[in-house]
C-alpha cells in the first residue's frame, strides 16, 4: 500500500536546478573567458584558475571543518562560479597570495558566513573584489595592457578607460577623451591604443553580451535587470554628455569598465536580487544610478561593483514593496 502525502500548493514540476543554472552560467562566461586568455594570456589562466581552486576548497574545508557539515556542496558549481567570478573582477597581473585573500572573503564572509548557498545577503564575488580592492587597492588598480601573453607579474601598464575619464572630469580638460578607444574597439576588446585593458573579464563587450544572449535563450535569467541597469546608465549618460561634452558619450561608457559584466553576471545573481520582474526594474534602474554617481564624482573610476552591493543590501525591500497579492486576497483600501 503506497503512502498518500499531502503538501501546499502550487505543485510545480521543473527541469531547473541549482547545477543545471551554474553550468549554464559558466557556459554563458566561456566566450569572456576565452578572449581574456586571448588577450592577456598566462596571467589571466593563473589568475582565473587559483581563484576558482581556492574558492572550492576554502568552500569544501569550513563545510568540514569548522561548519561539521557532512554534505558535499561544492558539487553544485556555485563554489566554481564564484571563484570564476572574482578571478574575472581581477586584473591580470595580481599576485596569487592576494587571490588565495580575496577567494577568503568571497566565500568565508560572503557566503559561508550567511550559511552557504541561498542565504547570502551579497554576492560573494563581489564581496572578495571590494574587499581587495580596500585592502590592496595598489595592486588592485594597477591595469596590465593587452598583449603581454608570455608574462605575468611583470607586464607592461596603464591607465584605463574609466581613468581617463575620470582625468578628464576632474581637470575639465575635453581634449583628454581623445585618448579613450573608440566604441568598436571596446566592443571587440581591441586596445591597441595603448591603455591599460581592466579587469580580465571587461576585455570584449561583445563577448560579454554572447553570454547574455545564451542565458536569455536558456532562460537562466530575465531581461529585466541587465536591460534596466545598461538603459539607465545610457540614458543618464547622454544627458551629461549633452549638458557638458567632459562627459564621454553613452555607448563608450557602457563599454567601458565592468559595466557588461555586472549587469548581465553579477547584478543577476538569484539569492540577491529582487524575485518580481518589477522589483528587478527598480533594482537595475538604482544599480545603474548608483554606478553614474559613483563613476563621476566618487573616490573609485569603476561603480559597478559597490552599486551592486549597496542594492543587494535593498532586496529584501524592494521584494516586500512589490509582494505581490495573494490569489483571493482581498486588497484593504
Amino acid at each position: 500500500m503506497s503512502k498518500l502525502i499531502v503538501s501546499l500548493s502550487p505543485h510545480a514540476h521543473g527541469q531547473d536546478t541549482v547545477e543545471r543554472n551554474m553550468r549554464g552560467v559558466i557556459i554563458a562566461l566561456l566566450p569572456a573567458l576565452l578572449v581574456s586568455f586571448l588577450y592577456f594570456g598566462i596571467g589571466s589562466v593563473i589568475v582565473c584558475l587559483t581563484s576558482v581552486v581556492s574558492c572550492v576548497f576554502l568552500e569544501w574545508a569550513i563545510n568540514k571543518y569548522m561548519l561539521r557539515n557532512e554534505r558535499l556542496t561544492i558539487t553544485d558549481g556555485s563554489a566554481a562560479l564564484t571563484g570564476l567570478l572574482l578571478g574575472m573582477n581581477l586584473p591580470s597581473n595580481l599576485p596569487v597570495w592576494i587571490i588565495i585573500i580575496g577567494a577568503l572573503f568571497a566565500i568565508g564572509v560572503g557566503k559561508m558566513t550567511f550559511g552557504g548557498l541561498g542565504q547570502n545577503i551579497f554576492n560573494p564575488a563581489l564581496v572578495g573584489r571590494c574587499a581587495l580592492l580596500v585592502a590592496f587597492p595598489a595592486q588592485m588598480t594597477t591595469w596590465p595592457q593587452a598583449g603581454h601573453l608570455g608574462s605575468y607579474i611583470d607586464v607592461q601598464t596603464g591607465a584605463t578607460p574609466l581613468a581617463v575619464m575620470k582625468d578628464a572630469i576632474k581637470t575639465g580638460d575635453i581634449s583628454k577623451l581623445d585618448q579613450l578607444p573608440d566604441a568598436f574597439s571596446l566592443l571587440l576588446g581591441d586596445q591597441s591604443m595603448g591603455g591599460g585593458a581592466g579587469t580580465i573579464g571587461e576585455i570584449c563587450g561583445l563577448a560579454l553580451l554572447a553570454g547574455l544572449a545564451y542565458m536569455l535563450w536558456k532562460k537562466i535569467i530575465t531581461w529585466h535587470i541587465p536591460v534596466s541597469i545598461i538603459g539607465t546608465v545610457f540614458v543618464f549618460s547622454a544627458v551629461m554628455h549633452l549638458v557638458n561634452p567632459v562627459y564621454a558619450d553613452p555607448t563608450t561608457v557602457i563599454l567601458s569598465g565592468g559595466l557588461l559584466l555586472g549587469a548581465i553576471f553579477m547584478a543577476t545573481d538569484y539569492v540577491t536580487s529582487p524575485m518580481t520582474p518589477k522589483g528587478q526594474l527598480i533594482y537595475g534602474v538604482c544599480i545603474g544610478l548608483l554606478t553614474i554617481i559613483i563613476r563621476n564624482w566618487g573616490s573609485y573610476p569603476e561603480g559597478m561593483s559597490f552599486a551592486i552591493l549597496i542594492m543587494n543590501a535593498f532586496t529584501p525591500l524592494i521584494n516586500t514593496y512589490v509582494k505581490p497579492r495573494r490569489f483571493g486576497e482581498e486588497v484593504k483600501k
